[in-house]
């Protein structure tokens, strides 16, 4: 399972309240993490992560000037640990079925994995089947689901494990899912699978 969240407190969780809300996004990641535990499956998270040194990219795009302007998912080093309330710690919902399981990749830096070592680690690690879930499902978990087709991976996503900014952007993103996802299915379905 991949999991890709750290929004919940961000400067930019009230982008993505509502429909957080509404498909009860952190309830549903809970449950996936706390099953996917019990049963003995490997948790891998691509967090997001931007550091002071990000400020002096000689150029960005529109979303990344956005986040890296208003601090989101700020880390003050990458030798210290995430600040809690700083957007870039995890959720105190999933932390407590963090394991040895639980593999935390590098951080990745706008969207997609490709500036990361997720798709290393799953390889690593035997992975060929990923449930996809995060926080922001037409940016992020978009971005993932995408990288991780490209590279031959199975990918279900979880359509009520993500949020996103407002119901047109959700309903995009669920349009695409299910153009491009192996399987586009529930909390419930993906739980009765495991």
């Amino acid at each position: 399972m991949v999991a890709n969240f750290n929004l919940k407190f961000s400067k930019g969780f009230g982008a993505t309240q509502e429909i957080l809300e509404s498909v009860q996004t952190i309830d549903h990641l809970t449950q996936l993490f706390k099953v996917a535990k019990e049963r003995g499956y490997k948790r891998f998270i691509s967090p997001h992560y931007f550091y002071p040194h990000d400020h002096n990219w000689q150029f960005k795009a529109a979303g990344e000037t956005m986040m890296i302007d208003n601090e989101m998912f700020w880390r003050s080093s990458q030798y210290a640990p995430a600040e809690e309330g700083s957007g870039a710690d995890m959720i105190e919902e999933l932390k407590e079925h963090f394991d040895q399981d639980t593999i935390v990749t590098h951080g990745h830096k706008i969207f997609g994995p490709e500036s990361n070592d997720l798709n290393l680690q799953l390889r690593k690690n035997g992975i060929d089947t990923v449930i996809l879930a995060g926080m922001n499902a037409n940016l992020c978990v978009d971005s993932h689901m995408r990288e991780l087709i490209e590279q031959g991976f199975k990918v279900v996503v979880v359509t009520d494990a993500v949020g996103a900014p407002g119901q047109e952007a959700y309903q995009a993103a669920l349009t695409n899912f299910g153009y491009i996802a192996n399987q586009v299915l529930t909390t419930q379905e993906v739980l009765e699978l495991l």
